[in-house]
């Protein structure tokens, strides 16, 4: 647990995650070549239950990717939500401030694989009693049709990333990336993994918030040179029709399991940017099984946790 005696940098964390939003949009509009992203500021009205506000952009109909977006958000709170409470009751009665930047990019190619990043900051406060803090985050790859090379370069950014903090660091991040990153009912992992970290608040504040700043600029090393390896591959209906199939995958994890969705919901956040994750378009298929030996089956070899 934190030490009581660590000063926190609530101003420095935003205005990290500020910039990160603006260099992440730079690179994906650069690979892009086409899409930009339209920016939304929006605030909460004073005497509503959640202040704050944030940046929304999302790119559409660009040439490489179908739909996308970057969002920035800080919002306050007087009371946390039962998503909260539940995973840390001593959260119970106290104000708090949440921060991040969370992206999920669709790229209109089915051999270009679905990205997903979120780095994020929260304090909660009470009268008389030491702050709680902690940082999370995280990227993962979700890919309709695999490529070794492509997983493996993912994974490798991801261990430089974390090698500065400690040698475990990767092996436990990216274990709780694919069990984080699971569906039960599925019984498969959502994609290829990466990172994911929680309640990060073991090391000194600077050193937290320097591993988080890591991960949110490594995503940009990890993603950009596959979407420029893949992008201009060929691909039929066939394959198009697989990559909205697996995309439903996606909208079951964010509508049923993904904690940041559920918090994001039941403290009364602004709908449009948490269901920004969605895709443009997806399909569901009862009872498929794709044909033994097809190029469609490869996929589920990888959807489950193995050593990179």
């Amino acid at each position: 647990m934190q030490s009581s005696q660590q000063a926190i940098d609530i101003q420095a964390v935003k205005q990290f995650l500020l910039g990160l939003q603006d260099t992440i949009c730079e690179a994906l509009e650069k690979v892009d070549g086409v899409g930009t992203f339209e920016q939304e500021i929006w605030s909460r009205e004073p005497g509503e239950r959640l202040g704050g506000g944030g940046r929304t952009r999302v790119m559409t109909n660009g040439h490489v990717f179908e739909q996308g977006g970057v969002n920035f958000s800080h919002v306050e709170g007087k009371s946390m939500p039962k998503s909260a409470t539940a995973h840390r009751p001593e959260l119970e009665g106290r104000r708090y401030q949440a921060m991040g930047v969370s992206l999920v990019m669709h790229p209109h190619n089915p051999y270009v694989p679905t990205s997903h990043a979120n780095v994020r900051f929260f304090v909660a406060e009470k009268e008389g009693c030491d702050p709680i803090w902690w940082f999370g985050g995280g990227f993962d790859l979700t890919p309709f049709y695999p490529f070794e090379q492509d997983a493996q370069h993912w994974h490798d950014v991801a261990k430089s990333v974390c090698e500065p903090f400690g040698d475990s660091v990767y092996d436990e991040h990216k274990k709780w990336c694919d069990e984080y990153f699971y569906l039960p009912h599925r019984d498969e992992t959502r994609g290829v993994g990466g990172l994911f970290f929680d309640d990060l608040n073991q090391w000194p504040f600077e050193q937290c918030f320097a591993y988080m700043q890591a991960v949110g600029l490594g995503y940009i090393d990890a993603y950009v040179p596959i979407v420029e390896r893949r992008h201009q591959t060929a691909f039929s209906d066939r394959q198009r029709q697989f990559q909205l199939y697996r995309r439903g995958r996606y909208v079951e994890f964010n509508l049923v399991y993904d904690r940041g969705t559920l918090f994001g919901l039941q403290s009364g956040g602004r709908t449009e940017s948490i269901l920004m994750s969605m895709p443009p378009l997806a399909r569901w298929e009862y009872n498929y099984h794709p044909d033994d030996g097809s190029e469609e089956a490869q996929l589920y070899d990888y959807l489950t946790p193995r050593a990179w």
